[in-house]
């Protein structure tokens, strides 16, 4: 049972505050128990005596007793008239009017902790304050302090006084302090006491974890005074909420009870305000945003907003249009306005909804939309009521108006729609309604219709299936509507039905897909992109493979027609420019999030053949857009508006539509989908129209992962084709052509032959080198993404041919304008992480630093081009290990400033939440960087690590307990690369390190913090190592890592990476330390054994396993119960180390000869193949 210490605020007394704080509570638990205030004083002012003390105390749940104390000083009127202090129960006057009722009911009297002295340098009677609490804290145990304005200063006067007793002696019982210090203090509504009484205390600080709670709206206390405690308040938190003095409850309470009207001054504040945001200046832009933004913090805000938009007609319809558009930006504070302004509000929106402005209703729809999905329908049904009811309303235009209010609300939130309200579904009485309405002779009605009902088909609405026979009537019905927006949204919802119900669909697929192929041609692009969708559909869901496969012969060459440029595009991409020179435009550059973040995963591989497993996808930006590099953990036909979309353009068009079908094809049908194209495709590439050729290579591209094994045998032909086609004049068809090189660059740089590599991956290597370098910015852009393509898959096979190449790539540094600049630095870090320590010869250092320095020098510390070039230096640094060593300074340096100046932006950020969030991108990526330097330099790291201000360490730890999870992954795969690379300079700050990490060990981590703690598991591992075998420094965190790393092991819905890095980290802290974990054995043998027998062989695999033989020698019997899943797990290794294969057979051995017939008998029990290769191996 906690137990804590009330203190109520100034006027106040432990009656009367308790009364407010039991204002929140359930009447039962009000009444459960009668309150009585504690009279704190021995000899009060009034001459209250201590036998009248009685304890109040008030049960909160079932954990809290809160314990309310009276102040020994009572307040007479007089102490009203100059107290500037104020009231807290509503200024002077009601102060007044409280002590003429104190004559009526004495538990009214007003008191207080100490009266101030006008100029508030004084506190007359802190002192006796303390004097009477003493006693009581001396008879009680108290958890924590709550106090309330006055009352919350005083809070934080006894938390501090706690702290340092000794500061005044006479709050000392024989010496001895009269209570220990608190745990926590909750101060709402305080400030920071100014008296001498004080001055000791405030120095330095007290501990007490305390949360502050600061009204934005207080006039009693104002926001900046409230601060001012948080500032000798050393372990704090500050929460701020819009309220003032009074508590948002009472609050609502005295309000709802009068209906809202705008305050004369406050209207005319926020009217001049909208009036001056239609300047141009940006200056004044910067200062009208700053003030719409502190207007937020008044709750009746939005009620203003919505009173200029509906009852002000004498104002522009410009000027209320913007208010219209502020309320909307703002309705997310109706969820926690005052009742009166949440109700003003939405009957406003309803009434502005049917003005005479065309203007002002299209701003009322906007809100209508917003509000109804941030209230949801249940909470404010009369609106929903008010637009079904305007669908049968005598004037067009508002049916209409209403009609796509409802559109925009089915599009954005059809499940809040789907509900019951009152016993009764609206969708019920409106699906009908709907379908009728496709029947109108509006075609705007009608498509408002279709496309409302086609909204629930994926939410498997009830209300919608049970008329689903209807539904597909009135869509074939409309399918040939003479309105193409009609036919887009019947297109629109058999893709849908499709996707939702496919069984109805199914019985008349035949005419669904003529209507559909002949909708593809449509002249009309909205209509014919609506209908692509549907092969897209069609051919992601496998279960519909045996429907689709008859269609292909005619699918397939309506796609490859749909990839034409049109005559639009051309216009808008003005492709054959020169442009290279010409800057690129603000509009150009599309943001890029370094998502960051070292991670450490194994690879799997049913050979396993070691390799190194990628730590994130990068995007590759080509002539057709950003794709992500292949993963495993993506699904299989996850495309999103970026797959084959054009460079300039981020909107999903037909082209890309179809081009992103045929590519899902491809991979569901492969040589069959060929066949049926390999006529028309080759019509298309050998075409004099070069918009032919190039709507080929795009096609060719796009079927090349589905279809490589029947058109492999085609591309000793295609290859040079493509790369002749290097050589076309138009830029459009040079830009595609690297995308589909680079499409097919796994082929290209197989180690087949000499012969191979001279005709196919030489010249592919070449001639995108030579795109790298064109005039035009869109092919230089696919070229270097397409490189960066062939880099990877090459590898080390670029070594010989370093100095070409990033001799190229150092000359497009001079070249390339703001946009390609970033690709270009992917391409250089990419080559880093393919050649490796090849890129170590000083002529490749000679060549490459240059150019990377000066760009590194121009950029400022806070310019967001300098995170793709520290990102790029990372991998640098990896590769050229050693030899970076004369560059290493100047990066190390700027990386610690990076490091502490971002989290000194975010320190001020916690202390003042108003303040934009810190972009974390720049902490990340300097972590990650040091990484690549420790990496690179190993023990060289340790001059640059003791000369760092602040010291590395230092703000490692920091960053190992920062909030963001992207920053403590790449903190913990600093702290693993340390250890590996330069553990000296780690060793010492131990303690604090391991202390995080051991914390970070979760079983089941929220989703974001899952590669955090993938690499807090596995660093765990590499410092145990680095300790050494039986280190009694490290023999201390044995215990607790095992608590932490075994429940990860065994839980059943930990992600796989962790389980795999916390069995190796298991395996090598066994090693080290075998007699601590191995009584552990027969806890994780089996799961142990289950997470690691599939990744590929490698080091730490290795190391992990010699773990797990070592805890088996110490503890055999651990092993009993789980193994089969030991020798599973043995038999699957294909190249253990020496050693370890050495332990595998000695302990094989010893199980045989130890029992013979038990070991036979148990291994008679064993899958064949286990049985084989055991014999085979190791002859047991």
């Amino acid at each position: 049972m906690m137990k804590v210490l009330v203190l109520h605020g100034y006027s106040q007394n432990g009656i009367v505050f308790s009364k407010r704080v039991c204002s929140i509570e359930a009447p039962l638990i009000r009444e459960r128990r009668r309150l009585t205030p504690v009279r704190a004083d021995r000899r009060s002012e009034e001459g209250v005596v201590s036998d009248e003390r009685r304890m109040n105390e008030r049960s909160v749940g079932a954990h809290d007793d809160l314990v309310f104390a009276d102040a020994p000083h009572v307040l007479k009127p007089a102490d009203f008239v100059w107290n500037q202090e104020r009231a807290d129960e509503g200024g002077p006057s009601a102060e007044v009017q409280a002590n003429e009722a104190v004559e009526e009911d004495p538990s009214l009297t007003p008191r207080a902790w100490w009266k101030p002295n006008p100029e508030r340098t004084l506190a007359i009677g802190i002192q006796e304050s303390v004097a009477s609490l003493k006693e009581l804290l001396q008879q009680n145990r108290f958890d924590g302090v709550f106090g309330f304005s006055q009352g919350a200063s005083f809070a934080a006067v006894l938390s501090a006084l706690l702290e340092k007793p000794h500061v005044h002696p006479q709050f000392l019982v024989n010496g001895e302090p009269v209570h220990p210090p608190f745990k926590f203090c909750l101060a709402v509504a305080g400030f920071k006491l100014q008296d001498p009484f004080c001055d000791p205390l405030w120095e330095g600080g007290y501990s007490t974890p305390t949360l502050h709670v600061v009204g934005q709206t207080d006039v009693v206390v104002s926001e900046a005074r409230s601060r001012t405690l948080a500032e000798v308040s050393n372990n704090f938190r500050l929460e701020e909420h819009l309220g003032g003095n009074v508590s948002d409850d009472e609050q609502r309470t005295l309000l709802s009870t009068m209906p809202w009207t705008p305050n004369p001054d406050g209207l005319q504040e926020i009217l001049q305000t909208i009036h001056e945001s239609t300047s141009v200046n940006h200056a004044a832009q910067r200062n009208i945003t700053q003030k719409l933004n502190q207007f937020t913090r008044s709750p009746e805000y939005i009620a203003y907003l919505a009173y200029i938009l509906s009852a002000m007609p004498q104002e522009e319809d410009r000027i209320r249009t913007i208010a219209g558009f502020l309320l909307k930006n703002n309705a997310r504070y109706i969820i926690s306005a005052p009742p009166e302004v949440a109700e003003y509000v939405k009957n406003a929106i309803l009434v502005a909804f049917t003005d005479s402005s065309v203007m002002i209703r299209n701003a009322a729809s906007q809100d209508i939309v917003t509000f109804l999905g941030t209230l949801e329908p249940r909470n404010w049904p009369e609106c929903l009521q008010h637009l079904v009811n305007a669908l049968d309303g005598p004037d067009f235009d508002r049916q209409e108006a209403a009609f796509n209010a409802l559109e925009k609300a089915c599009e954005d939130y059809p499940r809040k729609m789907d509900i019951e309200i009152n016993g009764t579904r609206p969708l019920d009485y409106m699906i009908p309604k709907f379908l009728q309405l496709s029947e109108h002779p509006s075609a705007k009605m009608r498509s408002h219709a279709v496309a409302c009902l086609s909204y629930f088909v994926p939410i498997n609405c009830q209300s919608l299936f049970v008329h689903v026979d209807t539904f597909i009537a009135c869509l074939f019905k409309r399918a040939s509507d003479d309105d193409p927006s009609v036919r887009r949204h019947v297109c629109q919802a058999l893709v849908l039905l499709l996707a939702a119900r496919p069984d109805k669909l199914m019985p008349e697929m035949s005419n669904v897909a003529e209507y559909m192929l002949y909708s593809t041609k449509d002249k009309n692009e909205n209509v014919a992109l609506e209908a692509c969708e549907f092969w897209l559909t069609f051919a992601e869901d496998p279960e519909l493979a045996p429907y689709l496969a008859p269609l292909l012969e005619k699918v397939a060459p309506v796609l490859l027609d749909c990839m034409v440029y049109g005559e639009d595009d051309l216009l808008w991409l003005e492709g054959d420019v020169e442009d290279a020179e010409v800057p690129d435009k603000e509009t150009d550059i599309k943001p890029r999030h370094y998502g960051g973040g070292k991670g450490h995963s194994f690879e799997r591989d049913e050979q396993g053949n070691p390799v190194e497993a990628p730590t994130e996808s990068k995007p590759r930006i080509g002539a057709y857009g950003e794709e992500l590099a292949d993963s495993d953990e993506e699904d299989e036909y996850d495309y999103d508006d970026d797959d084959f979309a054009d460079e300039m353009s981020t909107e999903w068009n037909l082209r890309k539509c179809a081009a992103a079908a045929l590519d899902v094809l491809a991979v569901r049908f492969s040589g069959e989908l060929l066949n049926h194209l390999l006529g028309p495709l080759k019509d298309k590439l050998w075409s004099t129209d070069w918009l032919q050729r190039e709507s080929g290579i795009l096609a060719l591209g796009a079927m090349a992962e589905g279809c490589i094994e029947a058109i492999e045998p085609h591309l000793p032909t295609l290859i040079p084709y493509l790369i002749n086609t290097l050589n076309d004049s138009k830029p459009l068809v040079r830009s595609i052509t690297c995308w589909t090189l680079g499409r097919y660059a796994s082929w290209c740089t197989q180690p087949i032959s000499e012969e191979h590599k001279a005709n196919y991956f030489i010249p592919t290597m070449e001639g995108l080198l030579r795109m790298v370098l064109d005039n035009n910015k869109r092919v230089q852009e696919a070229g270097c993404s397409a490189f960066a393509t062939l880099e990877e898959d090459a590898g080390p096979e670029l070594a010989p041919y370093l100095e070409p190449v990033l001799q190229n790539l150092v000359f497009a540094f001079e070249k390339y304008q703001h946009k390609n600049m970033l690709i270009l630095y992917d391409a250089v870090g990419t080559l880093a992480d393919a050649v490796g320590r090849a890129l170590q010869n000083p002529a490749y250092v000679d060549i490459l630093m240059p150019p990377l320095t000066k760009r590194w020098s121009k950029l400022a510390d806070d310019d967001e081009d300098l995170i793709p070039l520290l990102e790029c230096l990372a991998s640098v640094t990896i590769a050229m290990g050693p030899a970076f060593l004369p560059y290493a300074g100047p990066v190390f340096e700027r990386c610690c400033n990076l490091i502490h100046n971002s989290l000194l932006q975010y320190q001020q950020f916690q202390q003042n939440p108003e303040l934009e969030e810190p972009d974390k991108s720049f902490l990340v990526v300097a972590l990650d960087l040091l990484s690549g330097l420790t990496q690179g330099l190993g023990a060289n790291m340790e001059g640059l690590v003791n000369s760092s201000t602040p010291h590395l360490l230092q703000l490692l730890i920091v960053c190992l307990k920062h909030p963001q999870a992207p920053v403590r992954q790449s903190a913990y795969a600093l702290v693993g690369d340390m250890a590996v690379n330069c553990f000296a300079i780690l060793r010492p700050h131990m303690a604090g390190v391991m202390n995080e990490l051991i914390l970070q060990l979760d079983p089941e981590p929220k989703f974001e913090f899952i590669s955090a703690s993938n690499n807090a598991a596995w660093s765990v591992g590499e410092v145990a190592l680095r300790y050494g075998a039986n280190d009694p420094e490290f023999q201390q965190w044995v215990n607790p890592l095992i608590a932490r790393l075994v429940p990860i092991l065994l839980h059943p819905k930990a992600p796989r990476s962790l389980h795999e890095n916390a069995a190796v980290s298991i395996g090598r802290i066994g090693l080290m330390h075998p007699q601590l974990v191995a009584p552990h054995l027969g806890d994780f043998a089996q799961a142990w054994c289950q997470a690691l027998y599939e990744i590929r062989d490698n080091e730490e695999k290795d190391s992990a396993f010699r773990g797990l033989c070592t805890l088996v020698q110490t503890n055999p019997a651990g092993i009993a119960k789980s193994l089969l899943w030991f020798c599973n797990s043995i038999v699957r290794w294909n190249h253990p180390s020496p050693e370890l294969n050495a332990m595998f057979q000695s302990l094989l051995q010893g199980f045989k000869a130890h029992d013979p017939q038990g070991w036979a008998a148990q291994v008679a029990m064993f899958p064949p193949a286990i049985q084989e290769r055991l014999q085979q191996r190791y002859g047991v």
